[in-house]
């Protein structure tokens, strides 16, 4: 009996520790499959963020179907070692740049559309590239196969717990509850590990988001006391003009607010630049003239402790340059230096004609432009990588690694070249060689006398939701001879247009409330009055990018009624 009992009790042990064992072996696997799911996840997150970092960075090269800068793009994501290939595909599913390491294979545009993993551990993504919301491409990247023995190690600790919880069992149940119990601790360290890295990644974003909100505060706060600077003088003029009958000093008072409004106006254009919402437009620039008006955005976005010095030279050649993008590589170029010197210091921007040069890829004439500081300075290896994409020695939240890098791009396909000196403790000087060029400066504007008004011009229909603004605009039509129709919104002017009402020409705002705005109404109009001429105007740059891809003539906010009265007359001209 006893010995039955024996038996019974140790076939019962037996079986309970076999159904431990199972259990600890089933429960070992489902952690390694989440641990794994976990892993894959943050991997795929990974490169799903270089995917998109890489789609919008190549965006404009793949408009411009700039295939050596495009493979510079795509060249830089070979910093990732787990990074086995990588292409920038058009709309006609041609490969225009990529890389592909030794032995693998080629990535197909097909593949790229298809979404389907490669296997053995590797992980592939596709971006969209995007320019003004519309697709111009895709940019797919994949991964290293992960090799066996590398996902092994990565669960070698659960694998080694589960093998000698098995071991321990088989010899005595004491050794199966030391197991469990081991067990709940490594989960209960995942779970203080999951704990600690959620807190991190909170904190990192909101000191991202801190640095940002600072950012913007220094300059949004200097910007708005040059604006409240500027509407004082806007409003305390007016306020002299109506108690005032001498035409001398009124005219000095017409001439304060009107240069109060042209510096508010350059200020805006100046923001909306740095903003990279401008169309891009090359032209001829005078560089030291751009340069000493970037002196109140600069001042705005760079520390109190920061100065900035300007050692232009006297006749600087002209260039031929986007100075929208210019003032941006400047800015960056300052911001960078800025961040070089903790403890404050001195910013020299230097700029001088260079003749004649033979120096490698530079060959000819150039105007020579460095922003220079007294910063720490650069070893040669980080000296070396500066200008490649998403490369940067800030702290994380602190950089993107894209500043030089675009600054590099914008000067080469200008024509420049881009090149740099620093030193550990002698700080860093960054110069652009921007070609000379031979075309002539345009004509600087001028005072406009007043207009001689023609009667008769024609009737326009002014379409304008703002009440202050359309009764400006309507009084300046009028004192140009026309005579108006105003409606407040795109639908409203549609249906005065379907009204068969005779009308002259449109003058209309581009961004509108309702589910048309000025690029649609243009559109509509086009098809309900073929040759009916269309002005629109807006001061929103995004806005203007749409109306100018569709080829619409476009009056920027603000302006004069001379400048009115010139686009108006080309108008007229352009429609007879």
């Amino acid at each position: 009996m006893n010995g039955l009992v024996h038996i019974l009790l140790t076939s019962w042990k037996r079986a309970l520790t076999l159904v431990g064992a199972l259990a600890l072996l089933a429960a070992g696997v489902l952690i390694a499959v989440y641990a794994e799911d976990i892993y894959r996840d943050r991997l795929h997150r990974d490169l799903t963020a270089q995917a998109q970092v890489l789609a919008s960075t190549a965006s404009a090269a793949l408009v411009f179907d700039d295939r050596n800068t495009a493979q510079e793009y795509a060249d830089a994501t070979g910093a990732n070692s787990d990074i086995e290939a990588a292409a920038i595909f058009n709309l006609q599913g041609e490969a225009i740049a990529g890389i592909t390491r030794a032995g693998a294979r080629t990535p197909t545009y097909q593949e790229a559309l298809s979404g389907r993993q490669p296997g053995a551990g590797a992980v592939a993504v596709t971006a969209s590239i995007l320019e003004n919301g519309q697709k111009v491409g895709t940019v797919y990247l994949r991964t290293r196969p992960e090799p066996l023995v590398v996902r092994l190690a990565r669960h070698g600790g659960i694998a080694l717990l589960v093998l000698m919880a098995m071991l321990l069992m088989a010899v005595s149940g004491a050794a199966h509850v030391a197991a469990l119990r081991a067990n709940s601790l490594l989960q209960a360290k995942n779970e203080d590990l999951a704990i600690q890295i959620a807190e991190r990644e909170k904190a990192e974003a909101a000191l991202r988001q801190s640095q940002k909100m600072e950012a913007m505060g220094q300059l949004t706060g200097g910007v708005a006391h040059d604006f409240n600077n500027l509407l004082m003088v806007a409003s305390g003029g007016l306020d002299l003009l109506d108690r005032t009958t001498d035409e001398t000093r009124r005219a000095r008072l017409r001439e304060g607010i009107r240069q109060a409004l042209d510096r508010g106006a350059g200020l805006t254009r100046q923001l909306l630049a740095f903003a990279r919402r401008s169309p891009l437009h090359p032209e001829v620039v005078d560089v030291a003239e751009r340069l000493e008006g970037m002196r109140l955005l600069l001042d705005r976005s760079l520390r109190e402790d920061v100065s900035i010095e300007m050692k232009l030279d006297p006749d600087l050649w002209p260039v031929e340059i986007d100075p929208g993008q210019l003032e941006v590589a400047v800015l960056n170029m300052a911001v960078n230096a800025r961040d070089a010197m903790p403890r404050g210091g001195m910013i020299t921007i230097v700029a001088a004609n260079e003749p004649g040069l033979d120096d490698g890829a530079l060959k000819g004439d150039y105007v020579k432009l460095g922003v220079c500081d007294v910063g720490a300075g650069m070893e040669p290896e980080v000296v070396a990588r500066v200008f490649e994409p998403f490369f940067t020695t800030k702290e994380v939240g602190k950089g993107t690694g894209l500043g030089l890098s675009q600054v590099y791009g914008f000067i080469r396909a200008s024509g420049g070249e881009v090149r740099i000196e620093s030193e550990p403790g002698a700080g860093t000087r960054v110069f652009l060689y921007l070609p000379r060029s031979t075309k002539p400066m345009p004509a600087r504007e001028v005072s406009h006398p007043p207009l001689a008004v023609e009667p008769g011009r024609g009737r326009a229909l002014i379409v304008e939701d703002d009440e202050g603004v359309a009764n400006f605009v309507c009084q300046m039509f009028e004192e140009l001879g026309w005579t108006v129709r105003r409606a407040p919104t795109a639908g409203s002017a549609l249906d005065l247009i379907e009204a068969d009402e005779p009308f002259d020409l449109v003058f209309s705002d581009l961004v509108m409330p309702g589910e048309m705005d000025g690029v649609g109404l243009a559109r509509r109009i086009a098809e309900l009055r073929p040759g009916l001429p269309i002005l629109l105007t807006t001061g929103y740059s995004e806005a203007a990018v749409a109306a100018t891809a569709e080829g619409l003539r476009l009056l920027a906010k603000p302006y004069r009624i001379e400048d009115l009265a010139g686009e108006l007359g080309a108008l007229r001209g352009e429609a007879a």
